[in-house]
């Protein structure tokens, strides 16, 4: 028979869909991500235990006391083995996958049991789904989705969609026809026969399906923890790639709670909405025996109460309960900027990835560290899912990946090399010098080589040059497994003195803790040597410089890279970043070797002063604050910043409790506050002029164009002047001058919520097209968003354009000399004060350090020009 060419079919096929309906696969991973989003926000973010007592209630109101206490102590036993952030992205991909499945598969079912013709098209299908091995689903899944999340949940879903839609069908197909005929014959629509009695009799059924189709998800999801589905499917496959049985046992027991869990309360549940089902329970209760207070189920409405209560309590804990202590940041470069960094569980890859984790945290980034098998890595990488990738053996051992992906990535330069692939021996081996020595010598060796991942770069080669060019290819299996498993065989061969070859490397510190015999390669046939690279992503080093500058000048030596990979073993497992900080501490200056920063040892004269600043809740004094914050800190100061009312500040700051602020209008807008503290007060000089304050409607509202138009027409406006803060000089200069000159203060009155919700109210009447007059000044980012009116100030009201100047405590001079004299020659412009707060509002809501930072990215030379040390 000639060879039918199947699986390149279905290649091309999905090559195909990938190159055309692209648009298509990013619009379902971003819905599927968000929902895990979504769910996972949810579930994580209450304490553990408190979770697990709303788990419990669920479970006593379905199945009764015992149940809710066995759950308790179940999901309790899951956060003492350090397994509940994992348990709850397993939780939150088997609820997402869940939703999706039934959501798909309940409307097939009927379809299937109202068609005969549906019915048997579908057969075959849901035959093709169900028995495909399970790990099949990830491939395609990785090629349109990437890795993490999406194709895990993707190739759930296909993998349990077949039970649920089978058993819909049957529920619906086994409801007596004799009732259907009944309903029919009274006239009962198609529609509202299914609705009202084919559904609630084959409720059971469907529940059933519904149970099967989450069980289903819930053994799916653990398997794509292969290509970072996270959660218990991760620890499950890093124990099988490190032959870790205490990580192994602990993260299947988490599954198999999980499991029970599920398995239980979806079965209940089918009870409980069932109406078959109720009577069921209401026989059962009433024939119980024993302690009625077993047998006590709390009605919906008590069990809602107390997850309500409890719900409440988990988030007046994250919301009034202290913020967990972060990594150490020596430099906040990154700004809680997050990375992704894959790695293969090798030895080197591991120590290399960690030791970048902590780099980049001290740095003040946030990477996330994924081990992935060898083709997901790179396939991820050149997805996009994965930004880099320390480990990249070329130009041997990855050759393929390199060949296939190279388009998609770069090339951040080689850290360390010339490396060594190689087959070893136990030294008391004798006569076993060469891989030629092998040949002859099967029995020995039991017939096999002991090698690692199937999808190492390394074990191609072994399987396609080297057993071949040495005629060893007959005599000889290469048992492919995990790094971890062929150290575990080498050690016990080793222990008991028995022959063993293994596949290994140069660097690794097996050489140093056993006596081993590298294998000499007198035909090339592994190749020259290799060096390790970085890779990352194509447009990775555009989205951060600063980290592609610093990986391209990473450089290790052996002994570095050995002594760090030993400290990484002595740390013990799961301890990779506690061995990490210990090879640290033995090599001081390494985090600034590796990742200098321009400037960081630039520091003040008054490096760790302690200034405090006051602010307002003003776009330019949030600006310039945070930006002085920043600036203050890489000179090594230790600035407090706090936000107050107009009053507050000034009485505060007179009275020596705030050192200074930057956000002084002088000298009309705030003169009366001046005035009154002037004696207490310095004023550090100007370093913005040409303000005004003024009235603005939009430019949709006809014939207002000065404050004088506005007498007459407070109808229009419903009598109401939009303000800001009550303290301010602004608002003080409005009730006591503006309204009484123009004649205005009987007919409008002035709001004062603030200026957020000032400019939340001009964004909710600028959308419907509503009349609306707001407090503004200038320089201010809405005339840039918004077309606006400055209402004409013609008998000058306002007073006199106001400069913003720095403030500060008389002793701040004498305080803080070098602070004081960056201030006393600090000035920005109009185009760089409109910049900055633009940055600031693009960032988004909380997000007023990472809008600085970008600014000042570039701005490059800002911090020198604005804070010189000589």
């Amino acid at each position: 028979m000639p060879r039918l060419d199947i699986g390149k079919w279905i290649d091309s096929g999905i090559t195909w869909l990938r190159e055309n309906l692209d648009w298509l696969f990013d619009f379902i991973a971003k819905v599927v991500d968000g929902m895990y989003e979504g769910v996972h926000d949810v579930l994580s973010a209450p304490e553990p235990l408190l979770f697990a007592g709303i788990l419990a209630v669920i479970a006593w109101w379905l199945r009764g006391l015992v149940a809710g206490v066995v759950a308790f102590a179940g999901f309790a036993l899951i956060d003492s083995i350090q397994q509940w952030d994992e348990a709850m992205e397993t939780l939150s991909l088997v609820l997402v996958a869940g939703f999706i499945t039934i959501v798909m598969a309940v409307p097939l079912g009927i379809w299937a049991a109202r068609s005969r013709t549906v019915s048997t098209m579908l057969r075959p299908v849901l035959d093709f789904m169900q028995t495909m091995p399970a790990f099949v689903y990830l491939i395609p899944g990785i090629f349109f989705f990437g890795v993490g999340v999406v194709p895990g949940a993707i190739a759930t879903v296909v993998f349990a969609m077949p039970p649920s839609v089978r058993m819909t069908e049957l529920g619906i197909r086994q409801v007596d026809e004799e009732l259907v005929e009944a309903a029919e014959a009274f006239g009962t629509s198609p529609r509202r026969t299914l609705v009202r009695v084919q559904l609630p009799l084959a409720l059971p059924t469907i529940m059933a399906g519904v149970n099967q189709a989450i069980m289903l998800a819930l053994s799916m999801v653990v398997i794509s923890g292969m290509v970072g589905g996270g959660g218990l499917g991760s620890s499950v496959f890093e124990a099988i790639s490190s032959v870790d049985v205490a990580l192994g046992f602990e993260g299947g027991l988490a599954v198999v709670i999980l499991a029970m869990y599920l398995d239980r309360m979806t079965g209940a549940l089918g009870e409980r909405v069932s109406p078959l089902g109720r009577r069921a329970i209401a026989k059962r209760n009433a024939a119980a025996s024993g302690l009625k207070v077993l047998q006590w189920r709390p009605a919906t409405s008590l069990a809602t109460v107390g997850v309500v209560v409890l719900a409440l309590v988990a988030g007046g804990m994250n919301v009034f309960g202290e913020d967990e202590k972060g990594p150490q940041v020596t430099a906040d470069v990154g700004k809680g900027r997050s990375l992704n960094i894959g790695y293969i569980n090798w030895d080197e890859g591991v120590a290399s990835t960690y030791l970048w984790k902590e780099v980049l945290e001290q740095r003040g980034f946030k990477p996330k560290v994924q081990s992935y098998e060898v083709g997901a890595l790179y396939t991820g990488m050149a997805a996009g899912d994965i930004d880099v990738q320390t480990n990249s053996w070329l130009p041997v051992t990855h050759e393929s990946y390199w060949k296939n992906y190279r388009d998609k990535l770069d090339d951040l330069g080689s850290w360390y090399g010339p490396t060594s692939l190689e087959v070893a021996v136990p030294s008391y081996v004798k006569g076993v010098k060469t891989l030629e020595d092998l040949k002859g010598k099967g029995g020995t060796f039991k017939g096999k080589i002991i090698g690692i991942e199937p999808g190492a770069g390394e074990m191609k080669l072994m399987k396609d040059k080297v057993l071949p060019g040495y005629g060893l290819d007959k005599e000889y299996k290469l048992v492919s497994g995990s790094t971890a498993g062929m150290l575990s065989q080498l050690e016990r061969s080793y222990a008991k003195q028995e022959p063993v070859a293994v596949t290994l490397w140069s660097p690794h510190w097996a050489y140093s803790k056993y006596d081993l015999t590298k294998l000499k390669d007198t035909k090339g046939a592994f190749g020259s040597g290799d060096r390790l690279h970085m890779l990352a992503r194509k447009g990775f080093a555009q989205k951060e410089p600063q980290v592609a500058e610093w990986m391209k000048g990473f450089k290790l030596d052996e002994k570095q890279l050995t002594t760090l990979e030993q400290a990484i073993q002595d740390a013990g497992k799961g301890n990779q970043q506690q061995g990490v900080r210990a090879w640290l501490e033995k090599n001081p200056g390494m985090i600034d070797k590796i990742a200098p920063v321009a400037g960081a040892e630039a520091k003040g004269k008054q490096a760790g002063a302690a200034p405090r600043i006051g602010y307002f809740p003003w776009d330019e004094d949030i600006a310039t604050t945070y930006l002085w914050k920043n600036v203050l800190e890489r000179r090594g100061y230790k600035p407090s910043i706090k936000q107050y009312d107009v009053g507050s500040m000034f009485t505060g700051m007179a009275a020596g409790q705030i050192d200074v602020e930057f956000d002084g209008w002088l000298p009309v807008a705030q003169k009366q506050y001046w005035d009154k503290y002037k004696h207490n007060l310095v004023d550090i000089g100007a370093w913005y002029d040409k303000t005004s304050l003024e009235l603005a409607v939009p430019s949709y509202v006809k014939d207002v164009k000065s404050l004088a138009d506005l007498k007459g027409k407070g109808d229009r406006f419903k009598g109401k002047i939009v303000g800001i803060e009550p303290g301010t000089g602004q608002m003080k200069l409005l009730k006591d001058n503006v309204l009484p000159a123009y004649g205005l203060d009987g007919e409008y009155e002035v709001t004062s919520a603030g200026s957020p919700a000032m400019l939340a109210e001009l964004e909710r009447a600028y959308k419907k097209r509503e009349p609306i007059i707001a407090v503004l000044w200038t320089p201010h980012w809405a005339y840039s968003k918004y077309e606006l009116t400055k209402l004409a100030d013609p008998k000058k009201a306002f007073g006199e354009n106001n400069e913003i100047r720095s403030l500060g405590h008389k002793s701040f001079p004498k305080k803080y000399p070098e602070f004081y004299g960056w201030l006393k020659e600090w000035h920005m412009t109009e185009k760089e004060l409109a910049g900055l707060e633009a940055s600031i509002q693009d960032a988004g809501k909380g997000k007023v350090e990472e809008g600085v930072q970008k600014w000042m990215d570039a701005h490059p030379g800002i911090v020198d020009k604005m804070a010189p040390v000589k």
